[in-house]
């Protein structure tokens, strides 16, 4: 049982056996979200198979993919099992995984079963909050949530396949802002006394999240964030987050209309050695081309938000995917 984080040592001496990871945060394109992607009767390997397969022809060794514990509480033997052909299909491309537990984002009750259509214009518009905010705010239910977390890792906390876990993606969003701290909390002490092989991390997001963003800061074993903006802001945050001698990785970033791409932002990265995930790679029913609602206004028209291909395989622009392949 663990009940510290890595020290700095053995946080960056993990971090000089890894390569530089880079890679996207993966949704296959026929899931519209994590429900969706891991329930039975729409888990998808034949097409995760073939993107995955375009990740790797992209130089990409790395996803980020997000779980749900409505899954885990409903089929845990199926789920896991899923999980597993899921990691197969990603190691036989060379691509390890950052599995992902908790989300603030986005639709707060998620509900298995058949999940809906996508609204139409609308940027992310069937995303599910793991585990919801009536769970988040009702300690009475969090018995589950742990055994969720502790199970999960157990079974795959010394599985080479998995290379980080993200603890708790944007805790504090949608509203919540520090209210999410008490799970928050409670998901590091839990997944550390499984003590996985993995380093654990929770990314900071929003600047003004002081208490989340302190704690995050530090019991996080390995540094990471995310940043929709432009070069020079995420120079700037790289150069502030390095100050804590850690590995630094980048969970989420690249959103064209502000300017932030591909060949502005993945040099920063490699040249600080600092690990990157884009958000969204195949276009398809999270329709993350879109904006989010807030930048509908400021986007050009046939402009894409997020993501890569078509879902044919073909670049949205050929430019970007040629300079991705010299640079990884």
């Amino acid at each position: 049982m663990r009940k510290i984080r890595w020290t700095a040592d053995k946080a960056n001496d993990w971090y000089k056996n890894m390569p530089w990871i880079v890679g996207c945060n993966f949704s296959p394109s026929s899931a519209i979200n994590q429900l969706e992607m891991w329930q039975e009767d729409s888990f998808d390997p034949e097409t995760i198979k073939r993107e995955l397969g375009w990740a790797a022809d992209l130089g990409f060794n790395a996803m980020r993919v997000y779980l749900h514990d409505l899954l885990w509480e409903a089929d845990a033997d199926g789920f896991a099992k899923r999980i597993d052909e899921y990691l197969e299909i990603s190691s036989d491309m060379g691509i390890k995984t950052m599995l992902v537990f908790f989300d603030d984002c986005w639709n707060k009750n998620p509900k298995l079963g058949k999940q809906p259509e996508p609204k139409p214009g609308v940027h992310n518009s069937g995303w599910v909050q793991s585990p919801g905010e009536k769970v988040v705010l009702d300690p009475s239910q969090w018995g589950r949530l742990e055994k969720y977390v502790k199970e999960v890792i157990a079974k795959f906390g010394d599985d080479e396949r998995v290379i980080v876990w993200d603890l708790y993606n944007e805790p504090g969003n949608t509203e919540m802002g520090s209210k999410s701290l008490p799970l928050l909390k409670k998901t590091f002490k839990w997944a550390r006394e499984i003590d996985p092989i993995q380093p654990l991390t929770a990314g900071l997001w929003l600047g003004e999240l002081g208490e989340l963003n302190e704690y995050q800061l530090n019991e996080s074993d390995i540094i990471s964030f995310h940043n929709y903006l432009d070069a020079d802001n995420l120079q700037k945050e790289i150069k502030k987050l390095k100050q804590h001698n850690r590995p630094v990785i980048c969970t989420e970033y690249m959103a064209r209309v502000n300017d932030c791409f591909f060949q502005t932002q993945m040099p920063i990265f490699k040249k600080e050695n600092v690990g990157c995930f884009n958000w969204g790679f195949v276009s398809g029913k999270t329709q993350t081309v879109l904006p989010w609602k807030e930048l509908v206004e400021k986007s050009p028209p046939g402009l894409w938000f997020h993501d890569i291909l078509h879902q044919d395989g073909t670049p949205y622009k050929q430019e970007e995917v040629d300079f991705i392949k010299s640079i990884t």
